[in-house]
C-alpha cells in the first residue's frame, strides 16, 4: 500500500511537472472596421495570454482602455460611447484548441488548428469558433488568428449619426509569442 501511494504520488507530480503552460503580458490584438466612408484600426499591444500545450487551454484577457486609434477623437468615444470602458474594462476569451493532435509543441512548424471558446465583450459572452495558427521555432511558440465579430452581438450600440462611419461586424487580429514558462 505504502509503495502504491508513493508510486501515486510520483505520476501526479511528473503529470504537473509535463503540464507545460507559457505566457505572455505583451501579446497583440487588433480590430479592424471597414466602411465606405471611412476605415479604423485599433491596437491594443498589452493583452495577456495563456497557452497549455498539455490541455489545449488558451485564455486571453485585455484591458478595453488599451486601445489606441490614430485619432485621439476616435479612442474617447470608443472609451465612453461605444464600449463603455468604465463599466466594462475587460475583455476575454476562454477557449482551447479542440484538436490537440493538429500541432506538435516538440517539433518545428506552422500548424493549423481550430479553437473554441467564450469571448467576453462590453460584458456579454458569446461563442467563437475559428482557426487559429500556432507556430514552433527552437521551442518557442507563437499564435495568432483572426475571426469576425459582430458588434451588436455583444450590444455595443453605435448612434445613428455613425453608423455609416463603423463597420456593422469587425476583424479581430490577434497574435501572440508566447515567451514565459509558467
Amino acid at each position: 500500500m505504502k509503495y502504491l501511494l508513493m508510486g501515486l504520488i510520483a505520476v501526479i507530480m511528473y503529470c504537473n511537472a509535463a503540464a507545460q503552460r507559457f505566457y505572455t503580458k505583451n501579446g497583440s490584438i487588433s480590430f479592424y472596421s471597414k466602411t465606405a466612408l471611412e476605415d479604423i484600426k485599433a491596437d491594443n499591444n498589452q493583452v495577456m495570454a495563456l497557452v497549455n500545450t498539455q490541455t489545449g487551454e488558451l485564455r486571453f484577457s485585455l484591458l478595453t482602455k488599451g486601445f489606441h486609434f490614430k485619432k485621439a477623437l476616435m479612442e474617447e468615444h470608443f472609451n465612453q460611447d461605444y464600449m463603455e470602458s468604465s463599466q466594462y474594462p475587460n475583455a476575454t476569451f476562454k477557449g482551447s484548441i479542440t484538436d490537440l493532435t493538429k500541432v506538435r509543441f516538440d517539433k518545428d512548424g506552422s500548424y493549423n488548428v481550430p479553437v473554441s471558446g467564450e469571448l467576453t465583450i462590453h460584458g456579454v459572452t458569446r461563442k467563437v469558433t475559428t482557426t487559429g495558427v500556432i507556430t514552433v521555432k527552437d521551442g518557442k511558440i507563437a499564435g495568432s488568428a483572426k475571426f469576425m465579430v459582430t458588434v451588436a452581438d455583444y450590444k455595443i450600440s453605435i448612434p445613428k449619426v455613425y453608423t455609416d462611419n463603423i463597420a456593422k461586424t469587425v476583424e479581430v487580429t490577434v497574435t501572440c509569442s508566447f515567451d514565459q514558462k509558467l
